[in-house]
């Protein structure tokens, strides 16, 4: 079980890496094959939108048939496939298409996690344990930073891709050799996901889970770049030393949150004090980001490190899941992070467009993208003002 989880956890590092690699590659793909903003962002924005509506079936396949199978071959097949698609792109709606598909192959990674997570350790240490699996998957994050642009600097954007295609398959075939399926529980129970959309605590919840990842997955996945390129003619090297400085900063916040709610006692008012220090610094850095390269690299820095209390309030949220749901419930929660995410990351491209109609400099339509994300990040938060706190 344990080795089963180590290699769930290492592969997780493929998912935070092909979140995030858009925001290297985009001055590349905006030369090579005439990729818009727009395009990018909605070519990001399938990844996460594909990513969360593979929730609810893959929560049901975790329940009745396992992390081992389900996650095998979606990880081979979907974001295997999906590199190699990328790679091979002529057209900017090809890449729409194979992030879709990297998407759906990494749907199951971190929720096979937290299913094992769930069903073999105590409730107690839940948020401890995922935000462990988070902080070594944000690895990836800094994989898809100077590494990256090193990468493509020295092979090319699309062998790059066919290597990672290959690594991709060879993590799938590693979680069929090692990975063990949890044993089933004696009283399965009953219920579905429409049970769980019975409980009003979790609506109270929801709204948060929908913005509280948007804003640091966004600008770290797409958004750094092209505002790095745009505002300040930042090359690819440095555009990579931000995305790495934001990767290393997005670890460091994975490990200092998992284990806050059992240090200070609450779930919720670390969650909401994140929250607010997030909406602060996206207003900063819409408001003083054009200081420099370095004031935005730390302020986006700021911001990753708020979104990393993602697995706190994934395990918020879980505390009123059934154990005979906890499959479908934890999918059910990142259905709404990711999907999340994703729909911000479409709309951001809307408003986007939007701005740069009548933007009097090339800084000012982003800026309108970092105050879209604060404000949103701000009603999310009201709202999670009046859920309950739990711990258990």
């Amino acid at each position: 079980m344990h080795a089963g989880l180590i290699i769930l956890t290492l592969t997780y590092i493929l998912s935070q890496f092909f979140r995030a690699f858009l925001a290297v590659l985009a001055p590349d793909l905006q030369t090579q094959l005439g990729a818009t903003e727009a395009q990018l962002s909605s070519a990001s924005g399938a990844w996460f939108l594909v990513f969360a509506s593979a929730q609810i079936p893959i929560g049901w396949a975790l329940d009745k048939i396992g992390p081992r199978l389900t996650t095998t071959a979606l990880v081979i097949f979907g974001a295997g496939g999906g590199a190699i698609l990328f790679a091979m792109s002529q057209e900017p709606w090809h890449l729409t298409a194979a992030m879709g598909l990297i998407g759906l192959g990494c749907a199951p990674m971190l929720m096979a996690s937290f299913f094992v997570i769930a069903r073999t350790f105590s409730a107690v240490v839940f948020s401890t344990y995922a935000g462990l699996v988070i902080a070594i998957g944000n690895l990836g994050n800094i994989g898809a930073s100077r590494p990256l642009a090193m990468a493509v600097e020295f092979a090319g954007w699309r062998m790059t891709m066919v290597g990672l295609g290959g690594i991709t398959v060879l993590a799938g075939i590693l979680i069929w050799a090692l990975v063990r399926n949890p044993p089933k529980l004696e009283n399965q129970g009953s219920g579905s996901v429409l049970d769980l959309l019975k409980i009003p605590s979790l609506w109270l919840i929801f709204p948060l889970v929908f913005v509280n990842y948007a804003p640091s997955a966004a600008i770290r996945g797409l958004w750094i770049g092209p505002y790095l390129d745009q505002v300040f003619q930042a090359t690819t090297a440095n555009i990579g030393n931000v995305t790495l400085l934001m990767g290393a900063a997005m670890v460091l916040g994975s490990f200092c949150f998992g284990p806050m709610d059992r240090i200070f006692g609450t779930r919720k008012w670390v969650i909401f004090t994140a929250s607010t220090c997030g909406v602060i610094l996206c207003c900063m850095l819409a408001l003083i980001g054009t200081n420099g390269v370095i004031t935005a690299g730390i302020l986006a820095a700021l911001i990753g490190i708020t979104g990393t209390s993602f697995p706190l309030v994934v395990a918020h949220a879980k505390s009123f899941v059934p154990a005979h749901l906890t499959g479908r419930g934890v999918t059910l929660i990142n259905m709404f992070g990711i999907g999340g995410v994703g729909i911000m990351q479409v709309l951001s491209g809307g408003v986007f467009n939007t701005a740069n109609v009548s933007a009097a400099a090339p800084q000012d339509p982003f800026n309108t993208v970092f105050l879209f994300f604060a404000g949103a990040l701000f009603i999310g938060a009201v709202i999670y003002l009046f859920c309950e706190d739990r711990l258990d």
